[in-house]
């Protein structure tokens, strides 16, 4: 089983969305048995929040499944439950490794880095774009799901 924590800022927009995204994109590719998914926040700023109404409304204008969810808080104990701990910028990176007291064991990417792109996944909550948002997301999910399918591994070189 393969463990991915994707991880924003609120965890009620962006690392919401891919949860969804990456849900479904899971269940199309008959992997739900195989792929574990889940989400979280770098801030306790929406802890118990249910997700941003623009991330619910896009996920059902693209047909994509809302995930039931609240917001929780990423934990250092997550560095060792997860396989994947996916952030959707630069900011988010450098607090999901404050949290875990370094990546030794090379688990910490920004989503599109599967995408081959440096690029930040930018925030929603303040650019108020779903649409280029979920364009983001959904690229940097089939990204790595492509790069889970083909590589069948846990350790990947991103």
């Amino acid at each position: 089983m393969i463990k991915i924590l994707f991880i924003c800022h609120g965890n009620i927009c962006r690392s919401a969305m891919c949860e969804s995204v990456m849900t479904h994109l899971v269940a199309q590719n008959n992997l739900s048995g195989s792929i574990q998914i889940a989400s979280a926040a770098t801030h306790n700023d929406e802890i118990g929040s249910p997700p941003h109404y623009g991330t619910v409304q896009k996920l059902k204008q693209m047909g994509v499944p809302l995930v039931p969810h609240h917001a929780v808080r990423m934990t250092k104990a997550d560095y060792a439950d997860y396989d994947f701990l996916i952030g959707m910028d630069s900011a988010n990176i450098r607090n999901m490794t404050r949290i875990t007291n370094g990546d030794p064991q090379g688990k910490i990417h920004k989503l599109l880095s599967f995408a081959d792109s440096s690029r930040d996944i930018a925030d929603p909550w303040y650019t108020g774009n779903f649409d280029e948002t979920y364009a983001d997301v959904l690229q940097g999910c089939t990204a790595l799901l492509d790069f889970l399918i083909k590589n069948k591994t846990k350790s990947p070189e991103c």
